[in-house]
């Protein structure tokens, strides 16, 4: 890509899903969730399906190996090695338009977070989890604890954590960055800059969250600091992106949304820390000198860390990247002559990596490359 591309087309490759797109399917769920209620459903008997079609926009692999696909309209696919079975709303799915898979751990119930709830799926039954609303409090207050075997979710306002019997919804409590930034990020009135737009636990089992647009928070079990850098989210005529991408290296620094910086993040409580704000240092992220003329930085929508500690990131439009901390790798993703659009990257059980797509279905590497996976 080069700089003489319109704003649209820069933005929708280098910065994730286009605008539109995105606002959209996420204002969506995020409403969806808060309106539903759990309803008794009859044992989901799914259909049997030879392929889990173009849609996938979500890939997941739980403890037992099985892989879930999640798509844009088509419902969740579970693939156990052997059939491939697809569960829709006819099934008891709160909703078709899957944005999200996870697993609750002590239980082994899959978390599908759709854009009508969240449905669990305990092997037998879909249920549709009823929402605990919480009021706007800082911890310590009810819903805001710090458990390992909780799931921590996107949220409307604030995260959602499910408990394994309970999924409360909860709200942030005020920014102190929330004045300035509310007068100078324009939104609209169907969704919230709290809301949450992914979900990472670094390795103290902290929780990060990067929102809408009024930036990146941790908590760590008794606080909630803030951030907020505006190259992050914003490029300079095109508009505001949101938070959607958190990582932390091999070296414990942090990487957000792109290849600029890196930021070693201080724990709440050292000397020097305003009220309600992270303490960091910033240091410089990838060389501008190993990626092409036109593409520093590089804005990633999904990241992921492998084995070996090196960082793969998914662009919308361009691609996957590998930063091994020396070199950058550029795997593009093409059907033909045609960009394949990726919505998200996975890393399973195993290590493999695999790519969510707007509409080429999964694709997973084979060491060398990329290619669509096919049953």
């Amino acid at each position: 890509m080069k700089k003489s591309r319109s704003v649209f087309t820069s933005c929708s490759h280098r910065l994730g899903v286009p605008c539109l797109l995105l606002a959209g399917f996420l204002a969506s769920a995020l409403a969806g969730c808060a309106a539903a209620g759990e309803q008794t459903i009859a044992p989901a008997r799914g259909e049997i399906v030879s392929d889990i079609g173009d849609s996938c926009w979500y890939v997941f692999q739980d403890k037992d190996d099985n892989y879930w696909f999640g798509s844009d309209g088509n419902g969740v696919c579970r693939y156990d090695g052997k059939t491939l079975t697809r569960y829709t709303t006819k099934d008891g799915l709160a909703h078709d338009h899957v944005r999200g898979i996870q697993q609750h751990g002590p239980t082994g119930d899959i978390l599908i977070t759709t854009n009508a709830g969240v449905s669990r799926f305990d092997g037998r039954r879909l249920l549709t989890l009823p929402i605990k609303e919480m009021k706007r409090a800082a911890p310590p207050s009810e819903g805001w604890e710090l458990n390992r075997d909780d799931v921590w979710m996107t949220g409307a306002g604030g995260p959602r954590r499910y408990d394994g019997k309970t999924l409360y919804q909860l709200k942030f409590p005020q920014s102190p960055l929330e004045e300035s930034l509310t007068a100078r990020i324009p939104h609209k009135d169907n969704w919230s800059p709290y809301d949450v737009w992914t979900v990472y636990a670094d390795r103290k089992g902290h929780k990060w969250f990067g929102t809408g647009m009024f930036g990146i928070s941790r908590f760590d079990g008794k606080h909630i600091d803030w951030m907020f850098e505006p190259h992050l989210t914003e490029v300079p005529g095109a508009g505001w992106f949101g938070f959607r991408s958190i990582i932390e290296d091999r070296d414990g620094a942090f990487w957000f949304c792109n290849t600029q910086f890196r930021f070693h993040v201080q724990p709440h409580g050292v000397a020097g820390q305003e009220a309600g704000l992270l303490k960091y240092v910033r240091t410089p992220g990838v060389d501008s000198a190993v990626i092409p003329p036109g593409e520093s930085p590089i804005y990633y929508q999904g990241v992921v860390s492998d084995q070996a500690g090196d960082l793969w990131m998914a662009t919308y439009g361009f691609g996957v990247w590998r930063c091994d901390g020396k070199k950058m790798t550029h795997y593009p993703i093409m059907d033909g002559n045609n960009v394949v659009k990726l919505i998200s990257i996975f890393k399973d059980n195993q290590g493999g990596l695999w790519l969510g797509t707007h509409e080429h279905g999964a694709y997973r590497f084979n060491g060398k490359t990329f290619e669509r996976f096919r049953i």
